[in-house]
């Protein structure tokens, strides 16, 4: 089957969501609908070239894309799992392990390389409510969408501009000019070869510390659990879009 066939995905085709939000402001995560995924996979097959199914296995709903290889010919199927939403659970199981099963395809995939984006509460509407239980509780009503994107020749994201419903750029990375090599040389020593020690973990907290990130935006975009139990290649992943990301002060 020939390589390289999925195209990267088009700014208006990226969505924006509110991950993370405190009285400092809010992260987002990007990510594609089951639409733009349908709409790719009719480009690039053809409406009778793919298929998908699904499948109850141990309790889990596994969704299957088939794509005919037109060399071989012969279907080549890809599976994934879904995971539950608090709503429709099973339209979400299943809207989720197509997404995923599509993820890889190699839809969407660039959206990995993409940096953590905080939005400081100086460009976002965050208000707050007090519950009975007197705890605060934080949201925003913005709305916000990516204005522009670029990627580099390893399909990842190298320029980003993010604006709220206004049309207001509320958050933009910067492509890296020619000879600029970044933060990236200097965290490739660090790259662990078994699970993250104390010393990457370390050097894991002073980049949270830096970028003003936090823990738990890393846990809910990666499904972490536990950081200190983090795979090799999970934990470039995580360094990679930190050292993308602005420091807090330039926030």
């Amino acid at each position: 089957m020939e390589q390289g066939l999925i195209r990267l995905l088009k700014a208006d085709e990226i969505e924006c969501r509110v991950s993370t939000i405190s009285e400092r402001g809010l992260s987002l995560l990007l990510y594609k609908d089951a639409r733009v995924d349908q709409k790719i996979l009719d480009e690039t097959f053809g409406i009778f070239g793919w298929k998908r199914s699904h499948q109850c296995i141990d309790g889990n709903l596994y969704c299957t894309v088939e794509v005919f290889d037109k060399d071989s010919g012969t279907w080549v199927a890809k599976q994934d799992v879904g995971t539950t939403s608090y709503s429709e659970k099973e339209k979400g199981q299943a809207s989720d392990s197509f997404k995923r099963a599509c993820f890889n395809w190699g839809i969407g995939r660039e959206l990995y390389s993409a940096p953590f984006i905080w939005i400081s509460a100086g460009k976002a509407a965050v208000q707050v409510k007090e519950g009975r239980d007197k705890e605060k509780r934080y949201y925003c009503n913005d709305r916000f969408s990516v204005r522009s994107i670029q990627y580099n020749e390893n399909r990842e994201i190298c320029a980003l501009i993010i604006a709220n419903g206004r049309g207001q750029a509320v958050y933009e990375l910067k492509a890296a000019r020619d000879g600029e090599t970044g933060r990236e040389e200097e965290k490739e020593k660090a790259l662990p070869e078994k699970p993250v020690s104390k010393e990457q973990m370390i050097f894991l907290q002073r980049e949270l510390e830096r970028t003003g990130v936090a823990m738990e935006d890393v846990k809910e975009r990666y499904k972490i659990q536990k950081p200190e139990t983090m795979s090799a290649d999970l934990y470039r992943r995580v360094m990679e879009a930190l050292s993308k990301t602005k420091s807090a002060g330039a926030a």
